[in-house]
């Protein structure tokens, strides 16, 4: 009986004129293993990639606090569904008045945390499966940017200022801060206005630690897409957080002086350009017609 069922084993099949051979079949086998393990590995380091765009710039695993809380072990201070539940919609949460996300909102200062464009329930749960594997580690991946201590140099907020300006190009190609926000000093017209006013920024953050943090990884729908292939580099953010101190402690938020002073000087700009078409075609044709028309009456 073990002889026939070697030979069973051994001997080549047909199934629809395919041959399946012991040696063909584990090929098959090892194949679906490493398919399978591929697609494992992608949804890792999408789960990775995603926790570290829009994440890390409020928060770290291990490093403490920045605007929202430290994510160590967060399974051990909340439970899983309702942690899912809050990673989905935090605003909704919170404007339901559930007592837990009202705390969350007050440890942050009164700021809320986003809805992440493309966040789901299974998303969600790949998330709390990294924090919880990250938690184990002795240094996460994600316990935060490394930014010097040592006190800022008037090099560093001379080329902070020149970085939010735009004099001086940022290293990964991204756009000038001014582009979207500005600050109080930089001069009458003011900087862009689809971003905050960021004169307090400094103040308001509490420091180079989370306002560092969040200029290394924007999570912001604007900024996100944006600073994603064009970071700011690690060196060019102590300069930007000099300069945003000094603002900090030297200004006050704009108002709406800088929009007036625009439309100001718009309609004298157009008024001037006017008189000036007019100086130069003085010596047109004007009001031909209408001396016709009194000629003929």
């Amino acid at each position: 009986m073990g002889t026939v069922r070697a030979g069973l084993l051994s001997a080549p099949r047909s199934e629809g004129g395919l041959n399946m051979t012991p040696h063909r079949l584990s090929r098959l086998v090892c194949l679906g293993v490493l398919c399978m393990a591929t697609v494992t590995l992608t949804a890792q380091q999408d789960t990775d990639e995603f926790f570290k765009q829009n994440c890390t710039s409020c928060h770290t695993i291990g490093g403490g606090r920045l605007t929202g809380p430290d994510l160590k072990n967060v399974e051990k201070r909340r439970d899983r569904a309702w942690l899912i539940r809050f990673i989905q919609d935090p605003q909704a949460m919170i404007a339901s008045g559930d007592p837990e996300a009202q705390k969350l909102l007050r440890e942050a200062r009164g700021v809320v945390m986003p809805k992440v464009v493309g966040i789901t329930k299974k998303r969600a749960a790949k998330i709390l499966d990294l924090i919880a594997a990250e938690s184990k580690l002795e240094k996460s991946r994600f316990a935060g940017l490394s930014l010097s201590d040592r006190p800022f140099t008037e090099e560093d907020r001379t080329i902070g200022r020149e970085l939010f300006l735009g004099t001086r190009r940022l290293k990964g190609g991204g756009p000038p801060c001014l582009s979207c926000h500005t600050v109080n000093g930089v001069g009458g017209l003011g900087g862009g206005e689809l971003g905050p006013d960021l004169t307090d920024a400094y103040a308001r953050l509490e420091g180079r630690k989370v306002l560092g943090a969040w200029l290394a990884s924007p999570s912001t729908e604007t900024m996100a897409p944006v600073f994603k292939k064009h970071p700011i580099d690690p060196d060019e953010i102590l300069p930007l957080l000099a300069f945003l101190e000094t603002e900090s402690k030297e200004g006050t938020p704009a108002t709406t002086g800088s929009n007036i002073n625009f439309v100001l000087l718009g309609v004298v700009g157009a008024t001037a350009l006017l008189f000036l078409f007019d100086y130069f075609w003085r010596r047109r044709f004007t009001g031909v017609r209408a001396r016709l028309v009194r000629g003929q009456r």
